[in-house]
């Protein structure tokens, strides 16, 4: 059974004429298969899908003219870019299509935020919306399947991740060796074209180590000595990673209580099979010593997916003291402010810290264990 992405139904009404929206994701995660499912719904003479890897689209759009756009869209009410990042100067040429071209409406796709960010930014202020597709979220999942088959298949979701093309696969051998290729061909494949980005191997280990890191403050500085690198050059690769959706970044809290920790940075993985095919583990969950910090990654990204795919606009945080007390997530909006605890074991007892339940007596305190975690997803 196809899974419907979350962000389909109201997929048309974000396209708006002389606006330009960008579908951002990372590699594999099926950004083509959506446009085109969309596409399926209208009439082929009323769109043209161009992809940014192709020479002979990009020389269609070589010629950075409004009489030259105005011949290739006569006629055309979408136009639809996959992978745009690989095209020059991209930002200037659709910032000239829809200020010039009555009505048009604009797709474009890509895998790489710094690259769409530096060329679309400033040419298209005020004239594109963004919205992001993840690896498939358990409330995709939940859409198709019943709560027993979801409790039976999370180890699977836990060892390999979400990518949509491991549904294909009913072998879990296959499941490893479809995610090792995805590592070894794609994971890299726009940060090693971005200028000056040369040393793969560098940047893996740096992704090692954060594997190992899950549910801790980071150190860049440390990072910089293990892999003899310099703290500038690591903050850069870590921004990098982040920008094409490999990892991503949460603060420490603070209302500036002079406890609590807020310099150092934890960082999680969108895709936990990913995080695994990195390092190289594909255990079973009993068979390994880092389920807590997996399971903490697993449910973090997922309310990650759900904030986006619900439009929340939630601000994230861990929490910390220099006391030792801590909470996992921290969830704060407008209107409240939301404590988890993620841990594994059902069984496991927890309790609020004082620190915090004394700091912010209005907040709710949540435990999440594998019995209960579908109640936030």
């Amino acid at each position: 059974m196809k899974i419907e992405r979350a962000i389909y139904s109201n997929f048309g009404k974000n396209l708006k004429p002389n606006k330009v929206l960008i579908l951002l994701g990372a590699r594999r995660v099926g950004k083509t298969e959506l446009i085109n499912k969309y596409l399926k719904t209208l009439n082929e003479k009323d769109y043209l899908k161009l992809h940014g890897e192709d020479i002979n689209d990009v020389k269609l759009l070589a010629e950075r003219s409004i009489a030259n756009y105005k011949r290739l869209l006569k006629n055309i009410k979408l136009l639809v870019i996959d992978e745009a990042q690989a095209i020059p100067e991209i930002g200037l040429i659709l910032k000239l299509m829809v200020d010039n071209i009555p009505e048009i409406k604009v797709l474009v796709t890509g895998s790489s935020m710094f690259d769409l960010s530096n060329k679309l930014g400033e040419p298209l202020v005020g004239r594109k919306n963004t919205i992001h597709l993840f690896p498939f979220a358990q409330m995709e999942f939940s859409k198709i399947e019943k709560y027993a088959t979801t409790i039976s298949k999370l180890e699977e979701r836990l060892i390999f991740g979400s990518y949509p093309e491991l549904e294909q696969y009913e072998d879990w051998s296959e499941k490893e060796k479809y995610l090792k290729e995805i590592v070894n061909s794609y994971l890299l494949k726009d940060i090693l074209a971005f200028d000056g980005i040369r040393n793969a191997d560098k940047i893996l280990d740096l992704l090692r180590l954060i594997a190992f890191q899950i549910g801790k403050e980071v150190s860049v500085q440390e990072l910089g000595q293990q892999l003899s690198m310099s703290k500038n050059t690591v903050e850069s690769y870590l921004d990098l990673l982040s920008k094409v959706f490999i990892i991503f970044k949460v603060r420490g809290y603070s209302r500036n209580l002079r406890k609590e920790v807020t310099k150092m940075n934890r960082w999680y993985f969108t895709d936990v099979g990913i995080r695994n095919a990195i390092i190289g583990n594909f255990n079973r969950i009993n068979n390994r010593m880092d389920i807590g910090d997996l399971w903490e990654n697993y449910f973090i990204s997922e309310r990650i997916k759900f904030q986006n795919y619900k439009g929340l606009n939630t601000r994230n945080y861990f929490w910390r003291t220099y006391d030792q007390q801590e909470i996992d997530w921290i969830e704060e909006d407008a209107n409240s402010l939301n404590a988890f605890e993620i841990k594994w074991n059902a069984k496991r007892k927890t309790k609020i810290p004082k620190a915090w339940q004394n700091a912010y007596p209005e907040s709710k305190f949540n435990v999440v264990n594998n019995q209960n975690y579908i109640d936030w997803l």
